[in-house]
């Protein structure tokens, strides 16, 4: 295993040396190949007039075709299907063109069978050092899931709009069709809340070495929100982290939310910075969502990186318009991580992102949190006292009285103040929080 960006394998302090040295080498030459080959994505490259240069295995299993058979002999736009040549043709080819670079692009590839296979296309055109293009290389994602989850999600919307219009049919009816109507709206919280617990990791696991903690406050049964959050594991040790707000209520919102989370860990495989995560979010979703019906959110996504010489971690953390993260030190203070200016993503095709680094020592807690919590009202709406809000500084003061604290006891802390904010809370809240337990403690999921 190698690190990142070194050339020291895990555990040594020096580099190979002679003939060790020559046999690393030509390890990481394979290695190189392999990684190239058997990528989790499709890798192709291409002339300029779209000839066939280079194709990886992955994307020859996925198609059914021989290297043979491809390279140079057939172009990208014959592994399209008629509709993605025309898109090819229109848009992609043009902007390719013009920007040097395009991605987050939503194609279908036609196999050797006939079947379609949906990808995510990003191209990028190779130049020389005088500036003159020299080839195109195209990374191809498998979206298949992505598309199978969004039939479902059209299906639930159909069915749901269904039942909403047994509903008002019932309720137009006499007194005697009432407890049918019940029966209706019963049916529905099920089916949103089916779809909500769709949205969200079943579970987290936690890095070795740190704990996790996450809550989802729903503010109706009757409406699937838009927040959501996911732990993840990434290369050479490093796992991702994000929690976001979709714009919005409902079956479209539901959408977006499920479009985030895949484009967000795919993303981040490609690349995890942190910042480059976020503008590949922004891409897909200003695609997508153009026109009249735009789309967009707010996330926090980070990527937790473990001192293998200390028990802590450094946090990098990217926000587009997300309300910042609260760190909580083993010394007992408090403060908002720093992310001013971060924009919305989905709105704007080049974003703000705002992004900041904090080292997590033994007794640290980072506490991630959707605007649910700081949004909800702490008075009665016409009361004499206004229409007050919870507010960033009540929050920051209610978590200053935790720390020190972990991430479970944060987070059950909070729960217990939604639970007191009562119906004041009127928008989903989402709650993610890590902390790095003290050596000898045990971690607790």
């Amino acid at each position: 295993m190698v690190r990142a960006g070194g050339d020291e394998p895990d555990g040594c302090g020096t580099a190979p040396e002679g003939d060790d040295a020559a046999r690393f080498s030509a390890m990481l030459e394979d290695s190189a190949v392999d990684l190239y080959e058997n990528a989790p994505c499709g890798y192709l490259s291409t002339l300029m007039d779209g000839q066939i240069a280079k194709v990886n295995t992955t994307l020859l299993s996925w198609l059914g075709y021989r290297r043979e058979e491809l390279v140079g002999r057939r172009r990208f736009t014959d592994l399209l299907t008629v509709g993605g040549r025309l898109y090819h043709e229109t848009h992609f080819a043009p902007l390719l063109s013009m920007q040097g670079e395009i991605g987050g692009i939503a194609l279908e590839l036609k196999a050797a069978d006939g079947t379609r296979m949906p990808v995510l296309v990003t191209s990028t055109v190779k130049t020389s050092d005088d500036g003159q293009p020299l080839l195109i290389r195209t990374t191809l994602f498998d979206a298949r899931d992505r598309r199978a989850y969004e039939t479902e999600l059209l299906r639930a919307r159909q069915e749901a709009e269904e039942a909403r219009l047994e509903a008002d049919q019932a309720r137009r009816r006499a007194e005697e069709a009432h407890r049918a109507v019940e029966a209706e709206r019963e049916r529905l919280q099920r089916l949103a809340t089916t779809l909500q617990r769709t949205l969200l990791p079943p579970s987290l696991t936690a890095p070795a070495g740190l704990e996790v903690a996450a809550h989802y406050h729903i503010a109706s049964a009757d409406e699937v929100g838009g927040d959501f959050y996911d732990l993840f594991p990434l290369a050479h040790g490093s796992w991702g982290l994000f929690l976001g707000d979709v714009c919005g209520k409902g079956a479209a919102a539901a959408a977006v939310t499920s479009l985030a989370r895949y484009t967000l860990r795919a993303a981040a495989v490609y690349d995890p910075d942190p910042a480059a995560v976020l503008a590949n979010l922004n891409t897909v979703l200003t695609h997508e969502y153009e026109g009249t019906d735009p789309r967009f959110c707010t996330v926090l996504f980070g990527v937790l990186t473990p001192d293998r010489g200390n028990a802590g971690f450094e946090l990098a953390l990217a926000a587009g318009g997300h309300p910042p993260a609260i760190l909580l030190r083993a010394d007992g203070s408090a403060r908002y991580l720093p992310t001013p200016g971060g924009q919305l993503i989905g709105v704007i095709p080049d974003p703000h992102i705002a992004v900041t680094t904090v080292r997590l020592d033994p007794g640290d807690t980072v506490l991630l949190y959707t605007d649910g919590l700081t949004e909800a009202h702490t008075a009665p709406l016409g009361s004499a006292e206004g229409d007050g809000r919870y507010g960033d500084a009540a929050l920051l003061d209610f978590t200053a009285a935790l720390a020190p604290t972990t991430a479970p006891a944060a987070v059950a802390a909070l729960q217990a103040l939604l639970d007191t904010l009562g119906s004041g809370v009127d928008d989903d809240t989402a709650l993610l929080a890590l902390s790095v337990p003290h050596p000898g403690s045990e971690p607790k999921q």
